[in-house]
């Protein structure tokens, strides 16, 4: 149904007529009644009596009248709807993200895309690894994903955003006798805090390091690492922009070889919807632009003085 249509029956029914009614419509008389014959034609029934001086609804027209302004009302909350999400007032994005990217840099996209369009609903979806992702995306169930490894198979357009280094984060007993850098082979003998056998960040360290992996702690909250790292528990690796802003009591050091990876967005060919486009303009923001500050420390306790931490400080 034209909802042309509909709205020029209203404006006969609210104008008393099709005179008044075709001048507020800035339209012929003519063109407006042949507009009502055609309304008419298509749901098959006569909505005026025109046997009299004036046009005077019958049964049929009294009962559209009340249809066809929830009509008009239900499609003009449909163009808002639509204009909110066009202007990014409102909408909703789905990203898949694998576990190491959500600590960094994920939380400062979110922070940018909030900032810039607090309207829109953001979902962050964990696969549990590269291939969960580029799944996720490929099936449409995220329109986005956050990678540090290529799409395994090379099907998917991938953006790359820039190079991230994650560093050994150590308690200072531990880096006593380190030299800096920290060559991958001086690990030997000294206690990892890693998350659980089988998870995905678990295989990626163990695929850096191979056999030079001596566990000291297993740790199921990924949260948690840093914290054990700062109460003398063991080693880490962790990005270091997050290990340098918000760990205390702790040394930062990079290693030989360098462990880096690139942060990349995968999508499914064609166009993105509005906030999409709006998360990776913010994304390339970043990259373009000054790196984010480092995230607020904790504050050492009173009388204690943080140890030094590396001096050249690498950030994606």
């Amino acid at each position: 149904m034209d909802l042309r249509l509909v709205e020029y029956f209203l404006a006969v029914v609210d104008h008393g007529g099709t005179t008044r009614a075709a001048q507020a419509l800035y339209i012929s008389q003519p063109s407006l009644s042949q507009a009502i014959r055609t309304l008419e034609r298509q749901l098959g029934v006569t909505l005026f009596d025109r046997s009299r001086r004036h046009l005077v609804l019958t049964p049929d027209g009294e009962a559209f009248t009340g249809p066809a302004r929830r009509i008009l009302a239900d499609a003009e909350h449909a163009r808002s709807r639509v204009r909110s999400v066009r202007d990014l007032t409102s909408g909703r994005l789905q990203i898949a993200a694998v576990a190491t990217l959500t600590v960094d840099p994920l939380p400062d996209l979110a922070s940018a895309l909030r900032a810039s369009h607090p309207g829109i609903r953001l979902t962050v979806l964990d696969p549990g690894n590269t291939a969960g992702v580029v799944g996720d995306v490929r099936r449409g169930r995220a329109e986005l994903g956050l990678i540090d490894r290529p799409v395994p198979d090379g099907s998917l357009p991938v953006r790359e955003l820039w190079d991230q280094e994650t560093a050994l984060v150590l308690p200072p007993a531990l880096a006593a006798e380190l030299p800096d850098p920290v060559p991958l082979t001086a690990l030997a003998g000294i206690p990892l805090i890693v998350e659980l056998s089988g998870s995905p960040s678990r295989a990626v360290l163990e695929a850096e390091l191979g056999d030079l992996v001596d566990v000291g702690v297993e740790c199921a909250h990924r949260q948690a690492i840093g914290e054990l790292v700062v109460h003398g528990a063991g080693a880490a690796f962790l990005p270091r922009r997050i290990a340098e802003g918000e760990l205390r009591d702790v040394v930062v050091r990079s290693t030989v070889p360098p462990i880096r990876h690139t942060v990349r967005v995968v999508h499914r060919p064609g166009p993105l919807s509005p906030a999409a486009t709006a998360f990776l303009r913010a994304a390339e923001l970043i990259r373009d632009g000054p790196p984010p500050p480092p995230r607020p420390r904790t504050p050492a306790p009173p009388g204690t003085t943080p140890p030094d931490r590396t001096r050249d400080r690498t950030t994606g």
